[in-house]
């Protein structure tokens, strides 16, 4: 059975760095909404941050479109988005029927290391009170939510 790896953690919480180092994941397809906005913004010789409001609903149906076809292959997904919520995880519940899903679960930085870390991303600034939000509505996963296996990172 294919698996989906949902990768839960706020933004700079170390999901993209995880992945990338991760070899028994070479084969499975990375799905993000953030590849396509970076690749778009490289582009355009802009920052992703310039382009994020417009062309986020572009990003989004580009990403579901690859779900889609990933699904069609039944290969394995991760899927590397915050998913900090319960209602975030459903659509990618509803979009992998038939998958295992895993979490991959990141801690949340101290706050000083957090905010380094967005600081350290030139042209992805994300406002703290999005950030601050996702931390304050952060829900942590659960097997009777759908998930076979958690780890937490």
């Amino acid at each position: 059975m294919p698996k989906c790896y949902q990768l839960i953690g706020v933004p700079a919480a170390g999901k993209s760095t995880w992945y990338n180092s991760q070899e028994f994941l070479d084969d499975a397809v990375c799905v993000s909404t953030d590849h396509f906005v970076e690749r778009e913004a490289k582009r355009l010789g802009k920052t992703y941050s310039e382009i994020f409001n417009d062309y986020m609903p572009t990003a989004v149906n580009l990403m579901a479109d690859l779900v889609i076809t990933t699904r069609n292959l039944s290969m394995d997904i991760v899927w590397d988005q915050t998913s900090t919520t319960v209602k975030s995880r459903t659509r990618k519940f509803n979009m992998l029927p038939g998958y295992d899903h895993i979490a991959v679960v990141f801690t949340t930085p101290d706050i000083s290391v957090l905010k380094e870390r967005l600081a350290s991303r030139p042209g992805k600034e994300i406002p703290w009170e999005i950030v601050q939000g996702m931390i304050d509505n952060f829900e942590m996963p659960t097997e009777e939510e759908g998930f076979k296996e958690i780890w937490r990172v």
